[in-house]
């Protein structure tokens, strides 16, 4: 009996102390003071070079370039002429009533743009394809089956309203997880009208995601009477920012010309990387880059910076606007 009194007791001691571990442990833990990571993190960046032509250079080596963090040199760890790593696209179409006439043209190009990725691209790439209007709809989540999102094409219809900045946000929520190179491609006509979400929260989001964004703005009025010169400039902010570029082109082959000059330039990026060393805080967390290379007759096209993080939870939240499934 004595025997059973001791295994009781010695028992209730290990059990209340555990209990008491469980309580301290969490209770210390969250008076800690929160550790940045940024001195630890990998910032990648997606480079693009061009001479004073225009024309794509991928021929450079990795000490050609530099790269300047808040303006602190940084050694380049991982450098990449031509990268092969697998790419994710977000596909984002305007399915606003303004697209109306032009939308038909925009989908057999979008077709012809997914045919020569998926011919020449890595068995690893992916594309998700969303519409946009009012509201965001994701027509395919991240999928190689060319098929599927031909299929998913099909089935948009010109809707009011356009959702732009949202598109973007949530579509950069998606790409986070994503292994790789994460592109976002918009084909629209105009600007922002009916967007949760501002345009400083889309493009904080596409930097979150080391997103670079390439928009085709589709230009059905080519005078200035009419045209919306806000929506233009907004695109270009959200292009330069996260190192891609904006199109200009009218249905049609010059429409055709700017998917290819897209695939283009995917084809010759240069990825570098490096883990930041010395580099000062900022206030708002973000980190102004700059990415040089030795040659003045160059220009690099790359994001503008990113964002040092405590917790950086990818995939959405409960404050982000709706997207609505596949009708």
């Amino acid at each position: 009996m004595g025997r059973l009194v001791k295994e009781f007791l010695a028992r209730s001691s290990l059990t209340t102390l555990l209990i008491l571990v469980g309580v301290i442990l969490p209770a210390r833990s969250n008076c800690q003071t929160p550790i940045f990571r940024v001195n630890v993190q990998l910032v990648r960046i997606l480079a693009t070079v061009k001479n004073s032509a225009g024309e794509l250079v991928g021929t450079l080596n990795k000490e050609d370039f530099e790269i300047l963090d808040n303006g602190v040199k940084q050694e380049i760890a991982i450098f990449e002429r031509r990268t092969a790593q697998p790419l994710s696209i977000a596909l984002l179409v305007d399915t606003s009533l303004s697209t109306a006439i032009e939308l038909r043209y925009e989908v057999d190009s979008v077709n012809r743009f997914l045919r020569a990725l998926f011919a020449e691209g890595s068995a690893e790439d992916a594309v998700a394809l969303y519409s946009f209007n009012y509201q965001v709809t994701l027509l395919s989540s991240f999928t190689s089956r060319k098929e599927r999102l031909e299929q998913s094409l099909k089935s948009i219809k010109p809707v009011g309203g356009t959702s732009l900045y949202d598109a973007i946000y949530l579509a950069s929520k998606d790409l986070e997880p994503r292994q790789g190179r994460r592109v976002i491609v918009v084909v629209t006509d105009g600007g922002d009208t009916t967007s949760v979400k501002t345009f400083h929260q889309a493009l904080e989001a596409a930097q979150f995601a080391d997103a670079v964004l390439y928009a085709i703005l589709v230009m059905p009025i080519t005078a200035d009477a009419g045209r919306n010169v806000g929506g233009e400039h907004a695109l270009v902010g959200l292009a330069t920012g996260t190192g891609g570029r904006v199109f200009t082109p009218s249905v049609g082959a010059t429409l055709d010309a700017a998917f290819q000059d897209i695939l283009k330039e995917l084809r010759t990026q240069y990825y570098l990387a490096y883990y930041p060393k010395e580099v000062p805080a900022s206030k708002d967390r973000f980190h102004r880059l700059e990415v040089k290379v030795h040659r003045p007759d160059l220009q690099v096209l790359s994001r503008s910076g990113y964002y040092s993080v405590i917790d950086s939870v990818a995939g959405r939240g409960s404050s982000d606007p709706p997207i609505s499934p596949r009708q």
